[in-house]
């Protein structure tokens, strides 16, 4: 197969695959190239190196999630009834992901984190600028919920910078227990860490 349209999206879905079983470090482009199968060279036809493609890989991801983020904060119903809906959509993907591999594979943007923060300059900074706008948009609904008297806090961004961390670290918890069961409290302890009890009555505004 040459460079086909097709070959830099098998391409991208195959190192995502990869990178997520295994991690970065480890993998070679030829083992990318041979499970996406194409050619090496059309490896270097779309990507100068294995990081650009790292970083492709990134983007690729983010921009899902943040469509998928965006419809579940985004919605009509009352701002912690969107909240508990993130919470929830975060532990189907690592069910899902443990039900389709046998292995909880946790967030791509976390292994990464843990893995080349420190060692790649590029995607550390691409990585920082993905958890900040992760928290920018949970913060908009913080606030939404702080103005209704919902919760408790003063500072609605580190609420905001708190409950990211809380969906980071509890799935890293379940990666490594390979226990998606383990997400179940993320709820119960973001409620507690907004000062929040959920509104009786209807989830609509």
């Amino acid at each position: 197969m040459g460079r086909t349209s097709d070959a830099r999206e098998k391409i991208l879905a195959a190192a995502q695959r990869l990178i997520e079983q295994r991690g970065y470090s480890a993998l070679g482009v030829a083992e990318i190239c041979k499970a996406a199968g194409v050619p090496k060279g059309s490896f270097y036809y779309f990507f100068e190196s294995k990081e650009a493609l790292a970083l492709a890989v990134i983007d690729e991801q983010w921009n899902a999630q943040r469509r998928d983020w965006a419809v579940v904060l985004g919605g009509d119903e009352q701002p912690l009834y969107r909240l508990r809906r993130l919470f929830e959509a975060t532990a189907d993907v690592q069910r899902a992901g443990q039900r389709s591999c046998g292995t909880v594979s946790g967030c791509l943007f976390g292994n990464l984190t843990l893995e080349l923060s420190n060692q790649t300059e590029s995607i550390r900074a691409r990585l920082q600028e993905i958890f900040e706008s992760q928290v920018e948009m949970v913060r908009a609904v913080v606030d939404e919920a702080r103005e209704r008297g919902d919760v408790g806090v003063v500072d609605a961004t580190e609420a905001a910078r708190a409950i990211v961390a809380q969906l980071e670290g509890q799935v890293l918890f379940a990666k490594l227990y390979n226990d998606a069961d383990r997400l179940d409290a993320m709820w119960a302890n973001c409620l507690a860490l907004l000062g929040a009890r959920m509104p009786s009555g209807s989830a609509s505004r």
